[in-house]
C-alpha cells in the first residue's frame, strides 16, 4: 500500500510534472518548426541535408535507421518502410492470416446505375407503402358482391357448466369451516438499477 505523501512531496512531484511538461512542449515546437522549413523543401534537398540515401533504391540489408529520426519528414519514412518491406520477404510474405488484410469492399461487385428500394434511416418504406397501395387498389378493384356477406354468430348459451365437487370424509367439526384451495401465485421480478 502506498503512503500518504505530506503536502511538500506532493508539491515537489507537481513541479517535477509541470518542467517536464514544459520540456515536451518546447521539443515538440522545435520539431513542428524545423518540419515546418523541411515542407517547403523538396525530397532530394531533404534527402542532401540528411545525407540519407534515395528511399526508392535502398537494397536488402541497407540501415533505414536514418530515416527514422524525429526530424525526417513522414512521407520519407514511409516511403523507407515501403520498400524495406517489399525487400525483406518476411515482411513481403502475407500468409492470409492478417486481418483486414482481403478488400472487403463491395466496389467490384458494384453495377453501374443500380437503384434500390432502400433508404437510410427509413428502410425499405417506400417499397413497403407501394405494395400497400397495390393491395389497397387490388381490394376496390374486386366487387363485394361476389363475397357472400358474413352472419353474425348466434350468441352461446352463458350458462357455465356445473362443477362436480368430491366431499372428502371429515369430522363434523371441520364442516363448518371447510379449506378453501389458496389462489395460484404469480412470481413478480423487480429489477433495481
Amino acid at each position: 500500500m502506498t503512503e500518504a505523501r505530506d503536502f511538500w512531496s506532493r508539491r515537489k512531484a507537481a513541479v517535477q510534472a509541470e518542467a517536464e511538461a514544459e520540456i515536451i512542449t518546447a521539443e515538440e515546437q522545435a520539431i513542428a518548426v524545423q518540419q515546418s522549413k523541411l515542407e517547403e523543401k523538396s525530397d532530394a534537398e531533404i534527402l542532401a541535408e540528411f545525407n540519407l540515401p534515395d528511399p526508392d533504391q535502398l537494397q536488402a540489408g541497407d540501415d533505414v535507421s536514418g530515416f527514422m529520426a524525429k526530424a525526417v519528414p513522414d512521407r520519407l519514412r514511409r516511403r523507407a518502410l515501403r520498400r524495406l518491406w517489399r525487400l525483406n520477404p518476411v515482411l513481403a510474405n502475407v500468409d492470409g492470416l492478417v486481418d483486414y488484410g482481403e478488400d472487403y469492399t463491395d466496389a467490384a461487385c458494384v453495377i453501374e446505375n443500380l437503384q434500390t428500394a432502400y433508404q437510410v434511416g427509413k428502410g425499405m418504406l417506400a417499397h413497403v407503402e407501394a405494395l400497400a397501395a397495390e393491395a389497397e387498389n387490388d381490394a376496390e378493384e374486386t366487387p363485394e358482391r361476389d363475397v357472400p356477406p358474413e352472419e353474425p354468430e348466434a350468441p352461446t348459451d352463458p350458462t357455465p357448466e356445473p362443477v362436480l365437487v368430491a366431499e372428502a370424509d371429515t369430522p363434523a367439526d371441520a364442516s363448518e369451516e371447510a379449506e378453501v384451495a389458496p389462489a395460484p401465485r404469480r412470481m413478480k421480478f423487480e429489477f433495481e438499477g
